[in-house]
């Protein structure tokens, strides 16, 4: 499995990396891609839509199901039970 978090750098993006790191996804894959660095705004924008915001997570054997923000990774995990 493999996750990748698009991220700006704010505080909910930072959570998202630590929950990922902290359920038993620990042993799988996670990158983090920076804007600026890794992907452009436009291309953000173009990918998760005009109104999405950071971080935007993909969850999947080739990081390619798109989970949402911080907490529809919440959600995810719960739906899982991974957390409680």
């Amino acid at each position: 499995m493999r996750a990748i978090i698009y991220s700006n750098d704010n505080q909910e993006c930072e959570r998202a990396e630590s929950l990922l790191k902290s359920v038993q996804f620990s042993g799988h894959d996670i990158s983090v891609y920076h804007v600026g660095q890794d992907f452009s705004e436009i291309g953000f924008k173009s990918e998760f839509g005009e109104k999405a915001e950071y971080p935007q997570i993909t969850i999947d054997s080739d990081g390619s199901r798109h989970v949402g923000g911080l907490k529809d990774l919440l959600h995810f995990f719960r739906d899982k039970g991974i957390i409680l």
